[in-house]
Order: C-alpha cells, then structure tokens, then sequence
C-alpha cells in the first residue's frame, strides 16, 4: 500500500497534506501512515494464513511506542535485541510470551530482566552466552527457554553492513558448532532447548538465499531430533527487501513461498522477524529547503533535517527518494539534497532534478525503518518530532526535543 498521493499539486498522506503537518509540527518530522503499517503486517499474515506461525516485528527499524502499539493491537510479536527494547515493548502494550531476545551479547541484567517477564525464547549467539543465561536463570531459581542463531553460511547479495549470515559475521554461531552446542544446552539445568532461529540479512530481494538457509536449518533440526533434541519452533529471521528506487520487490506471499514449501507438513511453529518491509514505506522526514546555493560544479539545497535525523544515505550510500511536497511548474535543476552539519558526508540526495525555491517542503520517502532509531544529536541538534498520521488524524507521537535536553544529564566541574 502506498499512503502517499498527489491533489492539485500537493502531496498528502493518507487524507491529511503533508504542509498542514509541517505547519502544526514544524520540521524536520518524521510521518508515519498508520492504515500502511496495517496493510504491510496484514500482507504477512495473509501470505501465512493457515499455517502456525508468528510474526516478530524487529524492534530495532522503528521502536517508537504508537508504531509498537500498532503492531501489539493486530497480535505482532516482537523480535528485541537490548533491555531498551524490551522496555519499550511493555510499554505499547506487547506480550513478553510474544517476545524474542536476539543479540550477540546481553548482559546479565537484561537476562533478569527478560526472564522476569517471561519472554518466549532467548535467541542465544554463543557458547559463553549459553553459559551465563544457564547461571543467570539458576540463581532466579527459573528455566531459560533458548533457540540457538545458526549462522548459515550463506550470502543474502545485499550491501555488506547488512549482510549478517556468512560465516565472517560476528552474528550466530557457526553451523559446524550447532549441534554440539545444542547438546550442551540440553545438559544445562536451567536451559530449556525450544527452538532454532537463522537470520542472513537486510534488504533482500531474491528469496533464494533465504530458501537456502531454511534447507540448512530443517537438516540441521531433523538431525537434532535423531540425537534426542526436540525444536518446537523454527525462527527463519525477516530481511525481505522494500523499494527505495526501482527495485523488484515481492510480496510477502512471494518471498514467503519458497521458505513454506520447504516447512510443509512440519510440526514446529515458524517465526518470523520482519522489520524494514513492515515500516520503511509507511515513513517518511519532512524537511524544509533553507538555502539555495548555485555554482558552476554543483547546486546545493541545504534543508533543515540533516545526517543525524537519516543516516542511511552517509553509512550506506543509500538512496531514498526524494519529492517537493508542492510541485512548481517550469523545469528542475540538479540539486545536492544536503543538510547543516559540519561533515562533507552530510548528504540526504545526490543530484536530484527538482524544481525549488528556499522555503519549500520536501519529503524523504521510505524512512520508516532505520531512520529515527538510528538518528542522533550530532553538532547538538534536537532529534525531530515524529508523527502518526490516521485517516484524517495526525498524532504527535513524539515531540521535538529541546536544546536544553541535550545537556541535561550533564554537568560541569565544581569551582
């Protein structure tokens, strides 16, 4: 579903023009359509109708608490890498049995923490994290459902900060380890083996290699229930790609398809972890173009919203696109899309034809994930506030930050 469209000129968002949220909420802001976070979880529950699954939504590509509560209210899981996040979690409302822990090293208090809750299962990434999830849960006196992360070994052909299967990667334990490591958990006392979980990466728009981890992990669970150890649930991870630009992006239905044909007639329950293909297109940065500078090598549009609100474009050369929310007749002009901060590699858009004036408002498309739980106080600039649009409504979900917030918690030296 795409919430944005065009009338007389001015782009709007669901039923509300985006220059009636610059005006109430100022800019820049980040804008989430709420009817496109529904529709995009609604895509994955239709693709597993009929099947026992569950989806997780990965906590990290937005964990703004009204785009939680939306995805608690339509009965989402959650996939968490940090304490933070499981905080955040409780508080939209989600179920901790719905909950899955993943990350390469919690530390003993989130491990409290999440089993002091009851939370589904610990996605465990090494053979020390086995051991002190064993001790942790022994001096509470409980029984830590684990799910070891099997790296595959397996390339995802996406840029290589988000590739996370091969066997380099600091992600997972490694396949060759997997069974032994699985014997070891059963023989902890305060472990309980539940299930197997395998994720590749980010931004995937071939699901082959994804079909070629799951074939891996079914081999790997059938000859763990050959030794005796029963995998209740098999955790096939998320990373199905979006479109930033032109790319040829499958429904949740066609990604899903081969990874169901190879589960067919299994008795785990399946889990998956989407996070970018549930909000990166139901987001955008509203910013506005402050100056103009023309030259002979390049134009640049400096806009108020800069590389500490969206990262992407500097860490990954990423391209998002870029739209005047009031178009202007007559011709464009290449324009650098760059903002205020004191680095050369603070760009939002390279040489983007756009017809513009000082003032106008321009919208960054497909900024749902990874945008604000990635932003910054960089140079000390506020982080923007963040918006819920739905139907007609728009929902200030998380104000703007003032300056004196910034140093708060700080202090200086006494005398």
């Amino acid at each position: 579903m795409n919430p944005l469209q065009r009338q007389q000129g001015a782009l709007r968002i669901e039923d509300i023009a985006l220059a009636d949220i610059a005006a109430r909420f100022g800019t820049p802001c980040y804008v989430y359509s709420r009817a496109a976070l529904t529709a995009a979880f609604e895509d994955y529950r239709s693709a597993l109708a009929g099947r026992n699954a569950l989806i997780c939504f990965a906590v990290k590509a937005n964990s703004n608490l009204a785009v939680l509560n939306v995805f608690a209210r339509l009965g989402a899981g959650f996939d968490i890498v940090s304490g933070g996040e499981l905080a955040r979690v409780m508080a939209a409302g989600g179920d901790p049995a719905r909950v899955v822990f993943s990350g390469v090293s919690k530390t003993e208090m989130e491990m409290e923490q999440a089993l002091d809750l009851g939370i589904r299962c610990f996605n465990v990434e090494s053979a020390s994290e086995l051991e002190r999830l064993d001790a942790v849960a022994g001096r509470l006196g409980k029984v830590a459902p684990v799910s070891l992360r099997v790296n595959p070994d397996v390339d995802p052909k996406t840029h290589p900060y988000i590739s996370t299967g091969l066997k380099t990667s600091k992600f997972g334990v490694p396949f060759e380890d997997a069974l032994a490591l699985y014997h070891r958990a059963a023989a902890l006392p305060h472990l309980r083996v539940e299930g197997i979980d395998c994720h590749i990466g980010s931004q995937i728009l071939d699901p082959a290699p994804a079909a070629e981890a799951a074939g891996k992990i079914i081999g790997l669970v059938d000859r763990l229930a050959a030794e005796g150890i029963a995998i209740h649930h098999i955790d096939l991870g998320g990373g199905k790609g979006i479109r930033y630009r032109d790319e040829a992006v499958l429904s949740a239905a066609e990604y899903l398809a081969p990874l169901l044909q190879i589960t067919a007639g299994r008795p785990e329950q399946l889990l998956f972890e989407p996070g970018r293909s549930l909000v990166g297109n139901a987001g955008l940065l509203l910013t506005r173009v402050e100056v103009l500078k023309h030259g002979e090598g390049k134009n640049f549009a400096v806009v108020d919203a800069a590389m500490n609100d969206l990262v992407r474009p500097a860490l990954y050369d990423a391209w998002h696109d870029i739209q005047p929310v009031q178009s202007r007749p007559g011709p464009g002009q290449p324009y650098e899309i760059v903002g205020p901060v004191c680095e050369s590699g603070d760009f939002l858009g390279h040489d983007r034809d756009l017809a513009l004036a000082e003032g106008d408002l321009l919208a960054i498309l497909s900024a749902g994930a990874y945008g604000m739980t990635m932003s910054s106080n960089y140079n000390s600039r506020p982080r923007a506030a963040e918006v819920m649009v739905d139907g007609a409504s728009a929902h200030l979900v998380r104000r703007r930050e003032q300056i004196s917030e910034l140093f708060g918690q700080e202090a200086i030296l006494p005398g």
